[in-house]
């Protein structure tokens, strides 16, 4: 590789804009982990912190998790389930509770961390005091830039996460000739070791820990090679020295033995080793000119302008600071678009799904394990996907699904005796599908259905066949375990899932444990349909989907309880429940992320579930914040969307580098804001389009260019003084859809040409 020389080249990433719409950018260096910047390659990741005299990137590989595989299935589950389910139709539900615990929960009881690799250090020589600061992060770039100026001459540093070369590259440069010197080192908390291999490369070789009794299988190796302009290089034990460079380049590879859930063979050395070789091939130019255009093929599909103010002109963590009392309407924007920067970043073809923290963890225990919880928050991490024109980035998703598909089918038979395959309400990167934590938690039969339900978004978003006959085993395996495991509630007779729960709710019978409820059902109504249909698209199965009719129509309808709310429960327990504001709200589900609610086809429910959540209340953990701004958005209710999404964007649900505060960190409402903003400005469910849905008064004028609605569409729009002017629909010619704008429907039929334009005037939505 050629390493440029004094004068740093002016990348993409260079902005003094300061209300430039896609830029993070701050006064000083980050002191905590959640004030510094995430680069992700979809694989690979790094927090750049900034700092002067030294800097820390903090480094992630999505494959480095504790443990190795296991089997946590429990033997003696399936013949305590009969005992289990008879005392929860008795109502004895303390007593199913202990059973539960004693003899239906996974061993172990818990599920394998996901994990750091460690840290990159920089050490800097002579820097002295420093002006001018400023760190960023241009979300169009995917680059990273901290700029100072030392003894009068500038100096830069970039850092980005190739999705091209599968590296990190860090580029350091001063004005100043001869000005650089730094040593690099690595630490970190796993059992690793450190040496050089002749002067230029940094090998940490480790292997990861054991956890919950379950051993450690993975190696893993993270190789770092140092390239300067000028000066020299020297090792030193467990470290590389440079001084006197002009400018120089740092290419970062990270590798673990994974090769699979049941496979740790893999070779991580040499999978590094042929990573670095690669890069070396190229300069640095253009190692930066592949990595920008691989990040805008996905990231510039989506445009959005809701407004600016002066607010837009000061630090990004000063706006977050003050967005509760400041008028900010491209901080949402940012937002936004930051939501889909994170997407691209952690969830690309190939790699593992986003989990709890996208890519992103410094710790060896991190909050949850850091794992993928699938009772809401894996699903919330891809509501955004569909919608802000990133489907690719739910195809780790779908690969999990596949191995869950395997792992599940075992406890499927073990736990319950049942065909197809079952998830709970957890997994990792082992694919372990066992109910664990607790029955208070993990006794909910109902993961794996709803991740089925984001795998069918994904083709009802892009109407791709090939796409549909591949997923549709996945879903016949699902639903074939409830066909199986389902059972007849003795006072009603509808099919219930038993023991369940409405996940992390404790109702008036002191636990979580219950038969049937609303969510359940609801999701099952959407799996049973999804494969009805599907079996429809492909022509097959046609015994199997009578059966699924006849099961569908025996699942209890959705009830409206005492106090006007949509029950959680089969019971009105509701107004009872310990925790009214609880964090969760499950049996809102068929609101959204579903349809089987809405204010136009089911008036009376859709009433029902707004009684809900005025019972709830707007705030909540940052997920559980964000899930009702999509509810809220779903009723068409924009300013109560927009108080709620203020409430989400200020300091105490986001930190300084735009993170979601759960608190913790957790990625997942960063997905689900933006999938609220998105649903604010569009919506496309039960075969119509929705434009503005519910814009609130905040965003007078603006646009947005790049959605997706169902159906295979895209979709534009533009806006003056809180009214639709124009838009444009994009589809596959022939194709009509319904599209919707303040209550005004029209038949819009997509022309050869493949676009067609939208605009309104004279309270009259016109299709030209």
């Amino acid at each position: 590789m050629t390493v440029s020389s004094t004068k740093q080249p002016r990348s993409p990433a260079v902005s003094r804009d300061d209300a430039e719409p896609l830029l993070l950018w701050y006064e000083a260096p980050a002191r905590e982990w959640v004030e510094a910047l995430p680069v992700g390659s979809g694989r690979l990741g790094a927090m750049v912190f900034g700092g002067v005299q030294s800097e820390r990137l903090a480094l992630n590989e999505s494959t480095l998790w504790g443990g190795g595989p296991y089997d946590p299935n429990n033997a003696e589950a399936l013949a305590a389930l009969p005992e289990v389910r008879r005392l929860i139709f008795a109502g004895k539900y303390g007593e199913a509770h202990e059973l539960t615990n004693a003899r239906m929960m996974a061993k172990p009881l818990k599920q394998m961390p996901y994990q750091t690799a460690g840290d990159l250090l920089l050490d800097f020589h002579g820097i002295g005091p420093v002006e001018n600061y400023r760190r960023e992060l241009c979300l169009n770039t995917a680059v990273a830039r901290t700029t100072f100026v030392a003894r009068g001459a500038l100096s830069t540093r970039d850092v980005f996460a190739s999705p091209v070369d599968q590296v990190v590259v860090v580029r350091l440069a001063s004005e100043a000739r001869g000005d650089l010197a730094f040593d690099v080192t690595m630490k970190t908390p796993q059992q690793a070791t450190t040496e050089v291999e002749g002067v230029e490369t940094l090998v940490l070789r480790g292997k990861n820990g054991a956890d919950a009794g379950v051993d450690g299988a993975l190696a893993f190796e993270v190789r770092v090679h140092v390239m300067a302009s000028g000066g020299s290089l020297a090792a030193a034990r467990g470290a590389i020295s440079v001084t006197g460079a002009d400018a120089a380049v740092l290419l970062v590879a990270a590798a673990t033995s994974y090769e699979s859930y049941r496979d740790t063979s893999g070779d991580p050395g040499a999978a590094t080793a042929r990573r670095i070789a690669s890069a070396r091939q190229k300069r640095y130019e253009a190692l930066l000119a592949d990595h920008v255009a691989e990040h805008q093929r996905l990231f510039g599909r989506v445009t959005i302008d809701l407004g600016s103010t002066d607010a837009a002109r000061r630090p990004t963590d000063e706006r977050v600071r003050s967005s509760a009392r400041s008028d900010d309407p491209q901080l949402a924007a940012l937002y936004f678009q930051f939501a889909r920067y994170l997407m691209i970043g952690s969830s690309r073809p190939g790699g593992q799904p986003a989990n709890l923290q996208g890519l992103w963890n410094d710790s060896l225990d991190p909050p949850w394990d850091s794992k993928y919880t699938i009772n809401i928050n894996t699903e919330m991490n891809y509501w955004v996907a569909e919608v802000a024109n990133l489907g690719e980035c739910v195809e780790p998703l779908v690969a999990m699904v596949r191995d869950l598909a395997e792992t599940g089918a075992r406890t499927a038979e073990v736990h319950y005796g049942a065909r197809g395959w079952v998830a709970h309400h957890n997994t990792d990167l082992w694919r372990a599908t066992a109910p664990i934590d607790g029955a208070t938690w993990g006794m909910w039969p109902t993961g794996g259905a709803w991740l089925c339900v984001v795998l069918w978004d994904h083709y009802d978003y892009g109407r791709d066949r090939a796409y549909l006959a591949e997923i549709y085993p996945l879903l016949v395996g699902a639903a074939q375990f409830f066909l199986d495991a389902l059972v007849a509630e003795p006072k009603t007779h509808w099919l219930v899932t038993c023991p369940s729960v409405s996940p992390e709710n404790v109702h008036p019978g002191g636990t979580s444990l219950c038969a049937g409820p609303a969510m359940d059902r609801q999701i099952l109504r959407d799996l049973f349909g999804h494969c009805i249909e599907a079996s429809e698209i492909l022509g097959v199965d046609a015994p199997l989907r009578e059966k699924l009719r006849e099961a569908r129509a025996r699942l209890g309808p959705d009830r409206i309880g005492a106090a006007g709310q949509l029950q959680e429960w089969l019971e009105d327990w509701d107004m009872q429940a310990p925790e009214m504001d609880h964090r969760h709200v499950s049996h809102l589900y068929a609101l959204f992320p579903s349809s089987q609610i809405s204010v136009d086809g089911t008036p009376a429910l859709a009433a029902a579930a707004r009684k809900s959540l005025e019972i709830r209340g707007d705030e909540a953990t940052g997920w559980g914040t964000a899930w009702r701004l999509n509810l809220w958005a779903r009723l068409g209710e924009g300013e109560r969307a927009h108080k709620i999404l203020r409430t989400l964007l200020g300091p105490e649900r986001t930190y300084p580098n735009l993170f979601d505060s759960c608190p913790p960190f957790q990625i997942d409402g960063n997905f689900g804001g933006a999938s609220g903003v998105a649903e604010m400005l569009m919506q496309s469910h039960s075969g119509v389009i929705r434009l503005l849905p519910a814009l609130p008064k905040a965003w007078p004028s603006g646009s947005v260019r790049g959605l997706r609605a169902r159906g295979g569409f895209g979709v534009d729009i533009e806006w003056n003084g809180g009214r639709l002017e124009a838009g444009t629909l994009r589809g596959p010619p022939a194709a009509r859809i319904v599209v919707r704008y303040e209550r005004r429907d029209t038949s819009v039929l997509v022309p050869a040409t493949g676009s067609v334009r939208l605009s309104f005037a004279g309270e009259t939505l016109r299709a030209e």
